[in-house]
């Protein structure tokens, strides 16, 4: 009788030990489960210094200083999408298919084919933007004040775009660590610790962009030597079967999908900038630093799930392919969802941790919160279009949001400011996501947005 009890109560348990080794049996998920791991962590970190270089500004310059930095920020970026041709998101295809392939001489070719054009295309650039940066600040923004501050970013435009090229490389490399510092913590890491010595000598507001500055030159030489050691990088190139015109084919479509999710991703600030005070571009960027918190797992997964899609893709395996989606979705709705309910229950206080003049944003924390949990749930159905060859699909969707984003912005954020900018961006993303979600449950016949119990019906 006592064998038959413990036969019966350890049962239950060895069902689950044998589903669970069962379920890790599968080499793709515990790539999956590992990478993403290892990218979330550092994209924890990435985000603890990211709130320390903004606690460091708001405290010590004001929020008028902090609301220079992020138009500052956002030009630097704007300007260095066009520098980098799409070459950043290209070369995260070719190296991922080429090295999974052990063709290490194509992936060594893409890249000094991409950085030969990227180099001279930014020198351009940066010398034009330093000329017209007067006539940016002062018609466009309405703020010639600013001007100083767009010449100074005009000079770090080739070295953000090397870093980006660099970052996206390695993560084609599926050097998910070095990846993830780049792309989540360096930047703000090194700003910290150059604001910290600049906050020795003065106080004025020019330190916080002259802080990134010096970081984003420290960054692109590090990311560059980092990719050197880990591409078992020579000058030497034995083989040049790759045309510029094959690259180009795939960087400019995605050029413009890239630029198009930027945009998007900084329109609220550019108009804000345009059309009301620096001060509350300053509000409004602390909520935006704030409310990704509750995607950071699809970041995470996103960091290992697209250099998988292009090599299931690469290699013809759909049911791989398959596999990677529904684990991927699972992940991110399980680890996303007690974020969001923090973010409701505490978003005052949360904001309150910048300074009291932060909590103005609270209505716009919750309409991004929102947003941001719909962008989490939805999967990485942009990365999945990229890498699968729809990247004209992903390009066209995220233009027509851009367009829905710039037409509401125009008409709310003059009568209702911060809100009015987080509810454009809300209606945005979730237009863009269930887009691209049922346009790959279509083609592909993956469902990838994932909540529990409701997906069954679609499926």
């Amino acid at each position: 009788m006592k064998n038959i009890q413990t036969e019966t109560i350890e049962q239950p348990n060895g069902k689950i030990t044998n589903y669970l080794k069962d379920k890790l049996k599968d080499v793709h998920l515990r790539e999956l489960l590992k990478g993403s791991s290892i990218s979330m962590i550092i994209k924890v970190l990435g985000i603890a210094m990211s709130y320390i270089f903004t606690l460091m500004v708001t405290r010590n310059f004001g929020v008028e200083a902090m609301g220079i930095f992020a138009i500052s920020l956002t030009m630097l970026n704007i300007v260095s999408i066009i520098g980098r041709l799409g070459f950043d998101t290209a070369l995260l295809r070719f190296v991922a298919e080429y090295s999974s392939q052990d063709k290490w001489e194509k992936v060594r070719e893409v890249y000094i084919k991409a950085i030969k054009l990227v180099i001279p295309l930014c020198i351009i650039l940066s010398i034009l933007f330093f000329f017209v940066s007067p006539y940016v600040a002062k018609y466009f923004f309405k703020k010639e004040y600013l001007t100083s501050y767009f010449r100074l970013i005009s000079i770090a435009i080739l070295p953000m775009s090397v870093k980006f090229i660099n970052q996206e490389s390695l993560r084609g490399l599926r050097k998910i660590k070095e990846y993830t510092f780049f792309q989540n913590v360096s930047v703000y890491l090194f700003s910290a610790l150059f604001l910290a010595c600049f906050m020795f000598f003065t106080r004025e507001k020019y330190v916080p962009v002259v802080s990134l500055l010096a970081s984003v030159f420290f960054v692109a030489i590090f990311s560059l030597c980092k990719w050197i050691k880990c591409s078992k990088f020579t000058t030497t190139i034995t083989v040049n079967t790759i045309k510029i015109n094959n690259i180009l084919a795939v960087s400019l479509p995605m050029l413009l999908s890239n630029s198009i999710y930027f945009i998007m991703q900084w329109t609220d600030t550019i108009m804000l900038g345009m059309l009301r005070t620096v001060n509350e571009v300053g509000v409004y960027n602390v909520t935006l630093k704030v409310a990704p918190i509750t995607s950071i797992s699809l970041l995470a997964i996103n960091s290992i799930a697209a250099p998988k899609f292009a090599e299931f893709y690469g290699k013809g395996d759909m049911k791989g392919l398959e596999k990677t989606v529904h684990h991927s979705t699972k992940i991110i709705f399980w680890s996303s969802f007690p974020i969001l309910l923090i973010f409701f229950i505490f978003p005052s206080w949360i904001l309150g941790l910048f300074g009291e003049e932060f909590k103005a944003g609270v209505y716009a924390l919750l309409l991004l919160t929102i947003g941001q949990f719909v962008n989490a749930i939805s999967g990485s159905v942009g990365y999945f279009l990229t890498m699968t060859g729809k990247q004209n699909i992903h390009q066209k969707i995220l233009l027509i949001a851009i367009t829905m984003n710039i037409i509401i912005n125009a008409l709310l954020i003059p009568k209702y400011g911060i809100n009015g900018a987080a509810f454009a961006s809300f209606i945005c993303m979730v237009f863009w996501n269930l887009s691209m979600v049922f346009y790959i449950k279509k083609e592909f016949n993956f469902f990838m947005l994932y909540i529990p119990y409701v997906k069954k019906i679609w499926r």
